[in-house]
């Protein structure tokens, strides 16, 4: 589907007459993030409870508090922020929040998808690699040892859920046997090499090139995209493609590369990178979620750092202002819907603030 038949008539004119007037490239990224910080504070955040609500929508509201998964959203954007602005706090708020997600459930703790205290639920292997994520990217800024303790935590989580159906692979949900995705394998692999970068043990690189391996055998299209899924036993693939799966992986080729300093990862990350524009990029937007592209924005920019090609970045900045432009509510909240959603504004803060890390590292 055309991406732009989402937009109305009137939205996609202005877009196209203020890209005809190369408008868009000036918006005002630290403005941006100030004004969805703020929406954020003043419909988004229970300040009493330490939490936030997944959506602005108080009635259709699934739980009284957000699921985890929003909160990954927003803990990678405080990251990026805080980036621009060291000196403030953006991270902690979200930390406090997510701590009240911990579990101690055998056989490792690890964070469930819903708040503790309010019940019991299900642990998410993605949810707790998007986490550490975040938190190791914050441990190579600050090198505060919070942030490495969790994401080794988080790690022993991912191991328990990695067995020799298939031959390897991280499953997506603990204690569902029933499919192996990229979304849990290809979070896997950066964690993994970000601590083999941080500690120098080789068992976290064996354990990546590992994952790496089993994901591109069984979740890579032709083209270089990745699928969803596989089913196991069967090893059915569902071939659905979703932005974020392409932007793990492309960012685990270009870790490799550098830790590695093999070119083949080079070549690969490249190869990955033309394709997942060719496949997802039309007509001035991406599809799928904004988290999604958030991640995948995290792989051009990984493989930007190293080839210098802007190539890789400007059709992000036209998907981001055009978001801007045509999908923001009357508070600047960002959304397709009326009722605006806290993932959402966590993925739009880190798309907007990496892009203006790559403005001033231009300045």
């Amino acid at each position: 589907m055309n991406p732009c038949l989402n937009l109305s008539r009137k939205a996609l004119l202005i877009v196209l007459f203020m890209t005809a007037c190369g408008k868009l490239s000036a918006q005002d990224y630290n403005a941006h993030i100030a004004d969805l910080y703020k929406g954020i504070n003043n419909k988004l955040s229970d300040k009493k409870a330490g939490l936030y609500y997944e959506t602005t929508d108080s009635v259709k509201r699934e739980n009284l508090h957000s699921w985890l998964w929003p909160l990954c959203a927003l803990i990678q954007g405080a990251n990026e922020t805080e980036v621009l602005y060291p000196k403030q706090s953006y991270m902690l708020p979200v930390e406090k929040a997510i701590d009240q997600y911990y579990s101690d459930k055998p056989p490792v703790p690890a964070y469930q998808d819903y708040v503790m205290k309010e019940r019991a639920s299900s642990r998410f292997y993605d949810d707790n690699e998007w986490v550490a994520i975040a938190y190791l990217d914050a441990y190579n800024r600050t090198h505060k040892q919070k942030y490495l303790d969790v994401s080794k935590m988080i790690w022993r989580f991912i191991e328990s859920g990695i067995d020799t159906v298939s031959g390897s692979g991280v499953y997506w949900k603990e204690g569902d046997m029933k499919s192996k995705n990229t979304c849990s394998n290809g979070p896997a692999i950066i964690v993994a090499l970000e601590l083999y970068k941080i500690t120098g043990q080789k068992q976290y690189l064996q354990k990546a090139l590992d994952l790496y391996k089993w994901t591109n055998k069984y979740l890579q299209s032709p083209e270089g995209t990745y699928y969803d899924n596989i089913a196991v036993p069967s090893l059915k693939v569902a071939k659905a493609e979703f932005t974020y799966n392409t932007g793990t992986m492309l960012q685990s080729n270009a870790l490799l590369f550098q830790i590695t300093k093999g070119h083949k990862y080079l070549a690969e990350a490249q190869r990955i990178a033309k394709a997942g524009k060719e496949r997802f990029f039309k007509n001035g937007r991406l599809p799928n979620e904004y988290w999604f592209n958030a991640v995948l924005l995290r792989g051009y920019i990984a493989l930007y750092k190293i080839d210098k090609n802007k190539d890789w970045i400007g059709f992000f900045e036209e998907d981001a202002n055009n978001i801007w432009n045509t999908e923001r509510g009357a508070d600047n909240l960002l959304g397709k819907e009326p009722a605006k959603r806290l993932i959402d504004q966590g993925a739009m803060i880190e798309i907007y603030a990496r892009l203006q890390q790559i403005r001033n590292a231009g300045q």
